[in-house]
């Protein structure tokens, strides 16, 4: 008896160490992931091996494991692994969640390479529910992803998907070019599972190519290597496609043949499949259907009823109590399954839209860089066309010269206007344009523009008429520099459709609120007018009036989308008044701000009889490869007095500063070898006080951070105007001055 009382200590010592070593193990997160590790490793087997209740039950005690120690990468793939089961056990819709969890969670923490493999699943789900282009989209972004981290080995999996969608899209081209990759890197991995498949759906895609003996004999390839290798599932798909080729090649008896090996493979592998759900899968099942254990209990009530007359009426009332809470049941199953369907609806769209942004976030940035170098590209030559004409101009050139030179300079500047447009629209749409107050003489501004854009009338034969209002003061801090923009653009759209009359230019209080205006501005014209039809998309980018009255008058088509989108920037509203033959009248009206009449500036002369600066002594290093580029440069500097040495590449130019001593660095950014870039970072190590100015073609705001993040002191986008530069220049040998005498 004590021998069994020691026995009893023993297993009770033997608990509680056990116990303690379980509590310290939940408390040790590098033995819980570990654990959660090995889990997830099992249960991937046990999909492999068709154990899909044990796989489920194992990641789901993961799942627990990994929320408690908030393994965020753990919880991603977990989720994941439950939508690739959900999907393999034919629940389409739970496996959308799972796998949409997964996304969200590996891409907020960058795990690109199982976020792949996520998307791969997805396209799988979408292909069972036909869905084959959104099946497309999700294989691609999968694709994408694993050619990023060079994982070869995965991409030939995502290739054979995409061939077979795009076989059931019947796009057998395509198809054949994606599982032929597939297939050579199959090859290379000894991927022999995706090799067979790949020539087993290579060989359909072939035969509706015409190409009917290549595509049996790559089918028959991929069907003895599945058979091989016991891929059953690969087999099975491989005896169907081979019995539709025969059909398609009018052998007809082996077409049978294959179609009855198809059909014994797949229902042993669907016993297999049922034998291994989940009880809550057959619960669903039988919920769905008439359940076995109610037509069993009715039989049993039938039964009973024969053997006793006298248990009836409670026969009676069991059946109707049976009856009531099966259709209870039913009904809370069914509430209870729109629910869930609704809320796996919101996942998948919040997903969806996820997927979306990422895609337009991508779009983006692929438009910004494309509009960064296309704009580089044109500024680049600009900059030697607009330079080149502004000197030619200055050197009395002969009579019949100054008007071919002052066409190419309007043609020049009109190119310039163009693009700096293009730029505007696109800074618009991405909301990146700021409101600069500041005060300033609206009533003189006004005069100004008109000033301006007067020859352009004269042109024309067309005046100019400037109505103020006198109840209205004339200072204001607002933004003049858009309000400028918006009636240059209205008034010089006015004056290409208008020839031979008149165009007025209005401004007057609308109300007023303290000192706050919200001020009427008209520009009215006597020109062709603009059609109902026009009238309705006059504001989009693109906008004009026909393909004759384009070659006839001229104009890009942006100015009038850029008012609209300064206009509500400035938070006012525009509307038009037109008809055929009579004119137009657009009328703006933007909220300003009273102010104090602003002090004339006094106008400064750089570089003219400059006494604060010892100009001999001034040395400018310019960097351009360009070699018109460099004359022209040079020349200007030249007449600024100023001297400069001249280098090709980023590589001299940091050796340059290195040796010799310059006030002021004009750095261009593309180059050959290292980049300005890359040359001012090199400089910035052992100069940090040096005047490194980017003379760049790039006015792109999305790579504006690029230049600071490279230590440049500011920028100055070519082709640039002339007193701007001299300006800016001026204004740092005066700073650099004052801070050595410092």
């Amino acid at each position: 008896m004590s021998q069994i009382y020691k026995y009893i200590y023993l297993i009770f010592m033997l608990l509680s160490f056990s116990l303690s070593a379980q509590v310290d193990i939940s408390e040790d997160e590098e033995s819980i992931q570990i654990n959660i590790d090995y889990k997830i490793n099992q249960a991937q087997q046990d999909i492999e091996n068709s154990n899909f209740f044990e796989s489920q039950k194992k990641l789901e005690e993961a799942l627990v494991l990994a929320e408690k120690i908030s393994s965020k990468k753990s919880i991603g793939i977990i989720y994941a692994k439950l939508g690739k089961l959900q999907y393999i056990i034919e629940e389409p819709d739970d496996a959308l969640i799972s796998l949409f969890k997964a996304n969200e969670i590996q891409r907020i923490i960058k795990d690109d390479v199982n976020r792949a493999e996520t998307y791969k699943t997805i396209g799988n789900v979408y292909n069972s529910k036909k869905d084959y282009r959104q099946a497309l989209d999700y294989y691609v972004s999968a694709n994408t992803l694993f050619d990023q981290e060079g994982l070869d080995d995965f991409v030939a999996e995502v290739l054979l998907n995409e061939g077979k969608t795009l076989i059931k899209l019947k796009d057998y081209k395509k198809a054949n070019k994606q599982l032929e990759k597939s297939i050579a890197l199959a090859n290379r991995y000894e991927l022999d599972k995706i090799k067979s498949s790949g020539m087993i759906h290579n060989g359909l895609a072939l035969t509706y190519l015409d190409k009917k003996q290549a595509g049996l004999e790559s089918t028959l390839k991929g069907v003895e290597l599945a058979k091989e290798y016991k891929f059953n599932t690969v087999l099975t798909n491989g005896y169907l496609i081979l019995s539709e080729l025969n059909e398609l090649n009018g052998d007809y008896q082996a077409s049978s043949e294959n179609l009855k090996k198809y059909m014994k493979l797949s229902d042993s592998l669907l016993q297999v499949k049922r034998a291994n759900l989940s009880p809550e899968k057959r619960i669903k099942i039988l919920l769905n259907n008439q359940t076995e254990f109610q037509k069993e209990q009715a039989a049993n009530l039938e039964e009973k009823i024969k053997e006793n007359n006298l248990s009836k009426l409670t026969t009676i009332l069991s059946i109707a109590l049976i009856t009531i809470l099966s259709l209870l049941t039913l009904s809370l199953y069914k509430n209870n399954n729109i629910r869930l369907k609704t809320n796996n609806m919101l996942h998948i769209k919040n997903s969806e839209l996820i997927v979306a942004m990422e895609k337009a976030e991508l779009a983006s940035k692929t438009k910004a860089n494309f509009l960064s170098t296309v704009t580089h590209e044109l500024r680049t030559p600009l900059y030697a066309v607009t330079g080149l004409t502004n000197m030619l101009l200055d050197e009395d050139p002969k009579p019949n010269q100054i008007q071919h030179l002052k066409s190419l300079k309007f043609s020049g500047e009109y190119l310039l206007t163009f693009i700096n447009d293009i730029l505007q629209i696109n800074k618009i749409e991405a909301n990146k344009v700021d409101v600069e107050p500041e005060n300033f003489n609206l009533k003189k501004k006004m005069t100004n523009v008109i000033a301006a854009l007067n020859n352009s009338a004269s042109d024309n034969n067309t005046q100019l008429h400037l109505e103020y209002d006198m109840d209205i003061p004339e200072t204001y801090n607002a933004d003049q520099l858009k309000i400028s923009q918006i009636l240059i653009n209205l008034i010089g759209n006015s004056i290409k459709f208008t020839k031979d009359g008149d165009i007025w230019i209005r401004a007057k209080k609308l109300k007023q609120d303290g000192d706050y205006y919200t001020i009427r501005f008209e520009v009215e014209d006597n020109g062709i007018g603009i059609s109902k039809e026009k009238q309705e998309r006059l504001f989009e980018s693109f906008s004009q009036g026909s393909i004759q009255i384009n070659r006839k008058y001229g104009g890009t088509g942006l100015g009038l989308s850029i008012v609209k989108g300064l206009i509500d920037i400035l938070k006012g509203n525009i509307y038009l008044k037109s008809e055929i033959g009579k004119g137009s009248n657009f009328i703006f009206e933007v909220p300003m701000k009273y102010a104090a009449p602003v002090a004339k500036p006094k106008k400064i002369e750089y570089f003219n009889n400059v006494t604060e600066i010892d100009l001999e002594n001034i040395k400018i290093l310019v960097v351009e490869d360009n070699k018109i580029n460099q004359m022209i440069t040079k020349k200007i500097l030249n007449k600024m007095k100023l001297n400069c040495e001249i280098v090709d590449n980023g590589e001299e130019a940091v050796e340059k500063v290195r040796t010799e001593a310059f006030d002021v660095v004009l750095m261009d950014i593309h180059m050959p070898g290292i980049s300005g870039l890359e040359a001012t970072k090199r400089i910035r190590k052992f100069n940090p006080d040096l005047t490194i100015f980017a003379l760049t073609a790039v006015t792109i705001e999305d790579k504006m951070h690029e230049f600071d993040e490279a230590g440049f002191t500011d920028i100055i986008s070519k082709p640039f105007k002339q007193e701007d530069f001299e300006k800016k220049l001026f204004e740092t040998l005066i700073e650099n001055k004052e801070s050595k005498s410092v």
